[in-house]
């Protein structure tokens, strides 16, 4: 029989446990009316329209001058309009994360996939890259499996906010008592936490994780 587990709140936990340096976050955000054009051809008309709109969120003045706050509501509700899908089901691989362009080109994803999207459309949108986490949770109410959710920090010291594709309002961290932390990761450098809080050792670079070392290849491939 499992032992039953009381979760940690989140403003007690989620502090950095893995941030993976990412050099190129603001360079990537931007796709081109002729990779649209192909992309449509290949994947249907859906993938003009999604990739079009995700161009014109990311580039407007006005939601560039947005309070964050509302940045975060829009790049939510805008991503969790994509079907989950699972890696098996869409990719044919048991993991695999997909860069902004194919999640969307394709219609569809996992939970890394509308975090990883969801963190580099609020990168492009000039939210500080200190403020967002992608983080490695266990949801253990109702799937009991690994997922992955973006915490927004308005401050250094604040309780953060979660967007999620599974509960889709934007939540402060510790009503999320669904889930159990594993790691988090931005773009700043790579840390491994020997503790529930502070920031931990320094281990250096993120080649040592091979999907999002993929991840790159694959985003700096498409520029």
């Amino acid at each position: 029989m499992k032992t039953k587990r009381t979760p940690i709140p989140w403003f007690a936990w989620l502090l950095p446990a893995v941030v993976i340096a990412l050099a190129f976050a603001q360079e990537v955000v931007t796709i081109s009316d002729a990779q649209i054009a192909q992309l449509a051809q290949q994947f249907g008309p859906t993938a003009r329209e999604r990739l079009t709109g995700w161009r014109a969120l990311m580039t407007t003045p006005r939601n560039k001058s947005l309070p964050e706050r509302q940045k975060l509501e829009l790049v939510n509700d805008y991503v969790n309009r994509t079907p989950f899908k699972s890696d098996a089901e869409h990719w044919g691989k048991e993991d695999y994360w997909a860069s902004p362009i194919e999640f969307l080109s394709t219609n569809g994803g996992d939970c890394e996939d509308f975090s990883i999207a969801k963190y580099f459309t609020l990168r492009a949108l000039g939210v500080p890259d200190e403020k967002l986490q992608i983080t490695y949770v266990k949801e253990i109410k109702v799937y009991n499996e690994a997922h992955m959710v973006l915490a927004y920090f308005a401050t250094a010291d604040a309780e953060p906010v979660i967007l999620d594709n599974i509960n889709k309002t934007i939540q402060p961290a510790s009503t999320r008592t669904d889930l159990v932390p594993v790691y988090s990761f931005n773009g700043s450098g790579l840390w491994l936490a020997k503790e529930q809080t502070g920031r931990g050792q320094s281990v250096g670079s993120s080649d040592r994780i091979g999907h999002w070392k993929d991840l790159q290849t694959r985003m700096r491939g498409s520029t």
